[in-house]
């Protein structure tokens, strides 16, 4: 899937997530569709200035702008709301349960342009709508593998059919942590650095295990279980172990997998019989949160390792 795509929410979504009041929808709601993630106060836009103005943001009219009208004649504050509305925008929200001018109503209407209000304040509703919108439409792939997680980091498992992910998504579940997808995983980039992995709705908590078949993990471990959605913290390949191939001993490797942009930390796991993935993985999440505070075991060990090198050769000189 390519990462260009755009995506869009229906207002009806947004009107429902965060109980807003429609003064005025041109037709319903559910066919009116959002596809940008910026949101704009139009201060400028009231003041006259459309030469950068986006109609397909969602324009958030606060107290500042309100009051600015407020201030003008009937005659002027009627002008600049109608100049405003005849931008089209996508929607207009007033906050602060902030009460519409009359004049708002009639541009609306002859403009086809949703009218609503939130009681939110202005700020606390804009961090909140980006916030939404930037999850709702981020960008997005799906990826064939597991996603659980351990210790609070985000394993996304990786590797060909039949290596032992859902086995090994099991085992972690049994001791205590949380399965969020199995087989396929859908991730979406929802900041500059942060993506987020989520199961699609028809095989959310469930896993598939060859010889046994579907079971629904929720319902035999518990609500505790299972989690829907997890930031990606780091990609664990596993594969067949081969002999004679070179793996890291010393987790010197800073190996990073590229996913909608964003480089994630990432390594490789060999499996064979006898080795226990489940506490390995447990291992692995610690290491890397241990690595995100500061400390890298690797790298401290491989400065002792050189200290005491360069010392005891200092010593055979003598």
């Amino acid at each position: 899937m390519s990462t260009h795509t755009t995506y869009s929410i229906a207002l009806s979504t947004i009107i429902k997530e965060f109980g807003l009041r429609p003064v005025y929808l041109p037709g319903p709601a559910e066919e009116i569709v959002v596809g940008n993630t910026e949101v704009e106060r139009p201060g400028l836009a009231l003041a006259g200035f459309f030469e950068i103005f986006e109609p397909t943001r969602i324009q958030v009219v606060g107290l500042a702008e309100h009051r600015y009208l407020e201030e003008r004649t009937d005659e002027k504050r009627a002008v600049k709301i109608e100049d405003f509305f005849a931008q089209k925008p996508v929607a207009v929200i007033l906050s602060t349960d902030l009460e519409p001018f009359p004049a708002m109503l009639v541009s609306a209407q002859a403009h086809g342009v949703p009218l609503l209000v939130t009681k939110e304040r202005t700020s606390a509703f804009l961090a909140a709508l980006i916030a939404y919108l930037n999850v709702q439409l981020a960008p997005r792939i799906t990826r064939h593998g597991v996603l659980v997680e351990v210790y609070g980091e985000g394993l996304l498992l990786l590797g060909d059919s039949g290596v032992g992910k859902s086995e090994t998504a099991i085992e972690l579940v049994k001791r205590g942590h949380r399965l969020i997808a199995d087989d396929a995983v859908e991730i979406k980039r929802v900041s500059a650095k942060t993506l987020v992995g989520t199961a699609p709705a028809i095989i959310r908590h469930y896993v598939e295990l060859r010889g046994i078949g579907i079971i629904d993990v929720r319902r035999i471990f518990g609500m505790g279980a299972v989690k829907d959605t997890q930031s990606i913290d780091l990609v664990i390949n596993l594969e067949p172990w081969v002999q004679g191939k070179m793996y890291d001993r010393l987790g010197l490797d800073n190996e990073t997998m590229d996913i909608l942009g964003i480089q994630v930390p990432a390594i490789t796991i060999p499996v064979k019989p006898g080795r226990n993935l489940a506490i390995i993985l447990e291992i692995a999440a610690m290491n890397n949160r241990q690595k995100k505070m500061g400390y890298n075991t690797a790298e401290e060990f491989s400065r002792k390792l050189m200290s005491q090198m360069g010392s005891e050769g200092s010593g055979q000189e003598k």
